[in-house]
């Protein structure tokens, strides 16, 4: 990593408003903390605004704004490699966003680097969403952010069908299909269900409050504790 590259990460770490001591940085970084020692005080001497606490480590004082971001051409192929993710692989809205993104990174980097966001090389085989299962994506992503009940038909894999009325929490994708996590009123426990299994969706006007049990954070757990 360029020395300038590492001024520039050590910044970023210490924007996260908390005391960040020499070892985490250095370990984060892979260099010795002596080198970190060094790069502080080179850090401050330029005039960036460094709260050091002795004993707990440092701090990045408020008000301070770094200059517009420049990537590494291995950030710009991670970015673009997610941005065509999004486009080959969820809804309308989101890959249109994710190709809003693009054209505005292009016209923030430099030319050299421009080439990067065009590369074909980096494939994501668009073996194109059902359009049924990407309006129920983007209706999802709006309930679980407005945490709107949803209603929906169902059918499991052996064909039984059901209507569920279910607390929407989060979306999976799988490589192959998008799954949703939710809080199901009829089990009362949390149940999982495909998005090309589900028929007749639509949003309630009724909201939802996730108490304790009832998180998504708490479904995550019982899913590491299996």
């Amino acid at each position: 990593m360029r020395r300038a590259d590492r001024l520039f990460q050590i910044i970023q770490l210490l924007r996260c408003d908390r005391v960040v001591t020499a070892r985490q940085i250095a370990e984060a970084l892979e260099v010795s903390e002596r080198t970190i020692y060094r790069d502080m005080q080179d850090l401050s001497l330029s005039g960036v605004p460094i709260s050091s606490e002795a004993g707990s480590g440092y701090r990045l004082l408020p008000g301070f704004h770094l200059p517009p971001l420049m990537f590494s051409a291995e950030e710009l192929s991670a970015l673009l490699i997610g941005a065509r993710m999004v486009q080959a692989w969820t809804d309308k809205a989101l890959a249109s966003a994710a190709t809003q993104a693009l054209i505005k990174i292009e016209s923030a980097v430099p030319e050299h680097l421009r080439a990067e966001l065009a590369r074909e090389d980096i494939l994501v085989p668009d073996f194109g969403i059902d359009k049924q299962v990407s309006k129920r994506l983007a209706l999802l992503r709006i309930a679980i952010k407005q945490r709107q009940k949803i209603h929906f038909d169902y059918h499991r894999e052996d064909g039984t069908p059901s209507t569920r009325t279910v607390h929407p929490l989060g979306l999976f994708y799988w490589g192959k299909v998008w799954t949703l996590v939710a809080w199901c009123e009829l089990r009362d426990e949390f149940r999982h269900f495909r998005l090309d299994r589900m028929a007749h969706l639509s949003l309630l006007e009724t909201l939802f409050q996730s108490p304790p049990g009832k998180t998504l954070q708490d479904y995550l757990r019982t899913v590491c504790d299996e």
